[in-house]
């Protein structure tokens, strides 16, 4: 039994509820209590306090990747939990990120992880706890990553400003004998994340919950057509006729119709106060 609460998201449903750009996903198992990435800022929080779920017991916090929307709030987290370990990429102690969507601006966050060393585990290409999580960095390219990618870019050490390969992006994973794979923004890719995920187990992969970062095309920039959008979708129906697949957050509006027309009942949108027993 796991039970999956989203605390941070674009949308919400209640009026009791904030929203922001970013996302947060609390997951319960009989074992562990996780965060799945700290949205923008300490909304999480906020919303927690509403939805019942109790910060101050979460044993880890993922973070997918280093953009703002996903661990801006990560520094609101450390000084309410005291004995959570934090899981990332080492890249994201030295890196900066920003976007060119309405002009270059940053998408980062200042933290002093060295503060926080002894809570953080950096995880550069696999981690198992307890055989029954598991994270990986992206291995596959066998697909295009998404197209919004290319409005992205890193900052490296010597301060030269390159297009974001997503190498600080890593993929979770939770179940023994059921599978639930957290894309967090899925900047690598949906159907690449879940082929580096398939290479490693051959434990059947029941839900996918995160972003799937396919934009609706705006202010004359262009993303993946409908056409496009219409292959993912079929692809992903062949390849896992038996996955159920929640998302909000990055997945646009038209994108997530366009899907749904495919996957039926098989995709759901999720929102700030959405929860469910799996």
């Amino acid at each position: 039994m796991m039970r999956i609460v989203v605390l941070a998201d674009d949308r919400k449903i209640s009026s009791d509820l904030q929203t922001e750009h970013g996302l947060s996903v609390y997951i319960e198992t009989d074992q562990y209590k996780i965060l799945l990435d700290t949205g923008a800022s300490d909304i999480f929080i906020q919303n927690a306090k509403k939805l019942d779920v109790n910060l101050q017991a979460v044993d880890y916090v993922f973070i997918s990747h280093g953009h703002s929307d996903h661990i801006g709030g990560l520094s609101y987290f450390l000084e309410l939990n005291t004995k959570a370990k934090i899981i990332m990429s080492p890249a994201i102690q030295y890196q900066s990120y920003f976007s060119n969507r309405d002009g270059l601006h940053s998408i980062s966050t200042s933290i002093d992880f060295n503060a926080y060393y002894d809570r953080i585990i950096f995880v550069e290409k696999e981690l198992s706890i307890a055989n029954e999580i598991e994270i990986y960095s992206n291995q596959s390219t066998k697909y295009a990553p998404p197209l919004g990618n290319k409005n992205l870019f890193r900052k490296e050490k010597n301060g030269e400003l390159i297009s974001d390969d997503f190498n600080h992006e890593l993929i979770f994973t939770i179940g023994k004998e059921k599978l639930l794979v957290y894309t967090g923004c899925a900047h690598n890719g949906l159907q690449n994340i879940l082929e580096t995920v398939k290479a490693n187990t051959s434990t059947p992969i029941c839900w996918i919950v995160g972003g799937f970062h396919l934009l609706t095309s705006q202010k004359g920039i262009s993303y993946e057509s409908k056409s496009e959008i219409i292959a993912i979708g079929n692809s992903l129906l062949t390849k896992y006729p038996n996955t159920i697949f929640f998302t909000g957050h990055c997945t646009g509006k038209n994108e997530f119709l366009t899907l749904s027309q495919i996957l039926t009942n098989h995709l759901f949108h999720f929102y700030c106060g959405y929860s469910k027993n799996l």
